[in-house]
C-alpha cells in the first residue's frame, strides 16, 4: 500500500500574517488562498515538493457544530499556543532559524542538541502555532 501525507492543517487568526510568515520567512510557495463567507483557506508548501501541503484555516468555521464554549477554548489555547503545531525538517538549521528570528518569528528555543538525539529549535507562528525545525542528519 502506497500512503504518503498530502495535507497538514494548522489554524489562523490573520490570514494575511501567516501568510507572510509562510511564505516570506519560512519560504514557502503559496498553492492556493481560498476565500467563503468571511473566511480564508491558504495552501502553502516547500518548493520541490508539490504533494505536500499545509493548510491555514480559519481555527472554528460557522457549521462545524462546535459549541460557543468549545469555540472559546479553541481561542484561548490557540493565544497560549497549545492548540497546534507541526516539525519541519532543513538541512541547514542555523540558517533557517536566523532567517525566522530576524523575520521577527516569536523564538521558543534557539537551536540544541535535544537528550532525545535531534538537533532542534522552536518558533511560534503568528496564531502561536508551534514550530518546531529539525536539523537532518
Amino acid at each position: 500500500m502506497d500512503i504518503s501525507i498530502h495535507s497538514s492543517y494548522l489554524p489562523h487568526d490573520d490570514p494575511d500574517a501567516s501568510l507572510a510568515f509562510y511564505r516570506d520567512a519560512l519560504g514557502f510557495e503559496v498553492r492556493g488562498d481560498v476565500g467563503y463567507d468571511g473566511m480564508r483557506w491558504i495552501t502553502v508548501g516547500p518548493a520541490g515538493q508539490p504533494g505536500t501541503s499545509i493548510v491555514l484555516q480559519p481555527p472554528v468555521p460557522d457549521g462545524c457544530g462546535i459549541t460557543e464554549d468549545e469555540r472559546r477554548t479553541i481561542i484561548e489555547m490557540m493565544a497560549k499556543g497549545t492548540f497546534a503545531g507541526i516539525n519541519l525538517a532543513t538541512d541547514d538549521l542555523d540558517a533557517v532559524f536566523d532567517r525566522l528570528a530576524a523575520g521577527g518569528a516569536e523564538i521558543v528555543q534557539e537551536p540544541a542538541e535535544q537528550p532525545y538525539g535531534v538537533r532542534d529549535c522552536a518558533v511560534r507562528d503568528p496564531a502561536g502555532n508551534l514550530i518546531r525545525i529539525n536539523q537532518r542528519p
